[in-house]
């Protein structure tokens, strides 16, 4: 069974992650190898911070499975979750990437970044498929998913999928072939790392055009 850690907004997506470990351990969908982040000094230099959160909260894990909600690009923790999945560290090894869409967000598209995945994930979609050449059309089509996530969705040597949550909700077998395909995947991604960590929680105050 693939062993996955699970990136959230404690704050708003309790319900959610409390489904999806239900997923796991009563249907098998994946092994849940989560650990609560407890404090962690944000006075700590960059490097020491995402060694701690790789080497001791994402030491087991070959996937990092992202619930992406409303608030979710904003936070700190999960960006240093994410990018620690994505780094080959001195104890560990780099993690596939596999983001879901909660329903609180406001996007209508999924993304298929694995081999079969539309056949398998999306038999009944009798529509077109076409992939954005723009990163101001990814971040129209996925208006809450983090800026890290949609500079690897453009990378060509990165496999990762954004699927919905209605796709998983009820789907454990869904959810556990999308695990196990994103640790293959994960083994050979060349991921984007050149957005540097995100130091502070902020939210844009777009009232005001402050970013």
């Amino acid at each position: 069974m693939t062993k996955a850690f699970v990136s959230y907004h404690h704050g708003n997506d309790q319900y959610f992650r409390e489904h999806l470990a239900m997923l796991g351990q009563t249907y098998g969908a994946f092994q849940d190898v989560s650990v609560e982040v407890g404090d962690i000094d944000d006075t700590l230099p960059s490097e020491t911070i995402r060694r701690i959160i790789r080497d001791q909260y994402l030491r087991d894990s070959e996937v990092t499975i992202i619930l992406c909600g409303t608030e979710t690009r904003f936070r700190k923790h999960i960006d240093w979750e994410l990018k620690s999945s994505m780094i080959d560290g001195r104890i560990n090894r780099k993690s596939g990437i596999l983001v879901i869409d909660l329903p609180t967000t406001s996007s209508t598209s999924w993304h298929c970044g694995l081999p079969n995945e539309k056949a398998v994930i999306y038999p009944d979609y009798e529509g077109s498929w076409m992939s954005p050449s723009q990163k101001s059309e990814y971040r129209a089509r996925y208006p809450d998913i983090p800026d890290r996530i949609i500079d690897n969705l453009m990378t060509v040597q990165v496999s990762m999928s954004v699927v919905p949550w209605a796709r998983i909700e009820n789907q454990p077998d869904n959810l556990r072939w999308l695990v196990d395909a994103t640790a293959v995947a994960g083994r050979s991604n060349q991921y984007d790392l050149s957005m540097p960590m995100r130091r502070k929680n902020h939210k844009p105050n777009l009232q005001y055009g402050i970013v």
